[in-house]
């Protein structure tokens, strides 16, 4: 009888183990963002990120991010889309600048899966900076000022991240308020 008592009480004790390694659920622009969907699942409902999302549909890149990944993405909100001059995202989303959009969404992501606890070692082990080879070949520089994460572009320009570890199916987002750019 105690060993079955001891058998119920571990067991019972393991499930709760594991239930606090469970990603949580997020809410950004308003929707809930599910750790067991895609990125381009829970991005569609975000109201922070429509452009975003309609720059990856004029991109073609749904079905990339949609993958198997994992990727980390630094996702500008619609604020920081409008930080750009004037009509830019106008103009990037013709036909005509598909490459160059390619590559401006492609600057923003990253191999493999980099919560910010991860983020934060890098930077640790870099001495106070980290290095991000995204997607499209680009280079991106993490770094901390205080407890906030900031990533700068090879262009400058540096993007406050304002939410964190978005985990996805197929990785991670950083909400960031700030379009990152590569050198071009």
């Amino acid at each position: 009888m105690k060993t079955g008592k001891f058998l119920a009480a571990a067991i019972l004790a393991l499930g709760f183990g594991f239930t606090s390694f469970a990603q949580k659920t997020v809410m950004v622009g308003g929707a809930a963002m599910y750790p067991n969907k895609n990125i381009i699942e829970n991005a569609v409902n975000s109201k922070d990120h429509t452009t975003l999302v309609a720059a990856v549909k004029a991109a073609g890149l749904v079905e990339t991010l949609q993958g198997k990944g994992p990727f980390t993405v630094f996702a500008p909100t619609n604020e920081a889309f409008s930080k750009l001059p004037a009509g830019t995202v106008e103009t990037l989303l013709k036909p005509e600048n598909i490459k160059t959009l390619q590559t401006i969404l492609t600057y923003h992501v990253v191999s493999g899966k980099m919560n910010s606890s991860d983020i934060a070692r890098a930077i640790k082990a870099g001495k106070g900076k980290a290095t991000l080879k995204t997607v499209s070949g680009g280079t991106l520089t993490a770094w901390m000022d205080g407890k906030d994460l900031y990533i700068s572009d090879e262009s400058g320009n540096k993007a406050k991240v304002t939410i964190s570890d978005v985990n996805q199916s197929n990785g991670v987002i950083h909400v960031v308020d700030t379009v990152l750019l590569p050198k071009m």
